[in-house]
């Protein structure tokens, strides 16, 4: 899995129901960028209760599923960092991707944590807010990860599996789980026994289904 682009972004302010608001999801490709535990150095995170931090300290997103979106939205312009990933992967197929997954990201050592979230302000980049619910049902959420190592990520760097749990749900079971009214029993006791999945999400899916 080869790195395509790396991004970050400065902030951005954004009109939301008439009142300004700034956001660091406008990423673009920059030469390189570094790792940190909590975020990725010079990125600007606005929203720190839903970004950044240990759990999520970066987005990959897969560039195999750019395709799809532009037929979504044809009269649009779609560059490097459209859905706010740092690292845009050449291809990312999050039916097989797990929980915990270990990976070697240039000098970087990253772990999966959870799928994206859409909110709002991917509605504001698109300049359409229907595209919110349909990221909510499409198979592309992408990954947030926790940074085991530290360490500089640059185009063209490799992603190297280094380890994987047999028994861990998928990215995409995981995000069908945040959007499932009635899920199974074992299907939630699968995610929220995972010791890798981020912490938010657990305490998330725990109070929802009142387990």
């Amino acid at each position: 899995m080869k790195v395509l682009s790396v991004n970050i972004s400065e902030p951005k302010t954004i009109i939301i129901n008439g009142k300004e608001e700034q956001t660091g999801y406008f990423k673009e490709p920059v030469e390189s960028i570094f790792l940190g535990k909590t975020d990725v150095k010079n990125d600007s995170v606005v929203d720190r209760e839903h970004h950044g931090g240990e759990d999520k300290a970066c987005y990959l997103f897969g560039y195999n599923h750019y395709e799809f979106w532009q037929k979504q939205f044809p009269d649009l312009t779609f560059d490097f960092g459209m859905f706010g990933e740092n690292i845009t992967i050449e291809h990312l197929d999050e039916a097989k991707l797990k929980i915990g997954d270990t990976f070697q990201l240039g000098e970087a050592v990253i772990q999966i944590t959870q799928p994206r979230q859409p909110c709002y302000k991917m509605g504001v980049k698109f300049n359409n807010q229907k595209v919110v619910n349909t990221f909510r049902l499409a198979h592309s959420p992408g990954i947030y990860v926790r940074v085991l190592k530290e360490g500089n990520v640059v185009e063209n760097d490799e992603m190297y599996l280094m380890d994987s749990y047999e028994n861990a749900p998928t990215v995409l079971e995981v995000y069908r789980i945040i959007y499932n009214k009635k899920p199974s029993e074992n299907k939630l006791e699968k995610i929220i026994t995972n010791t890798h999945i981020a912490s938010s999400l657990k305490q998330y899916i725990t109070k929802k289904f009142n387990l």
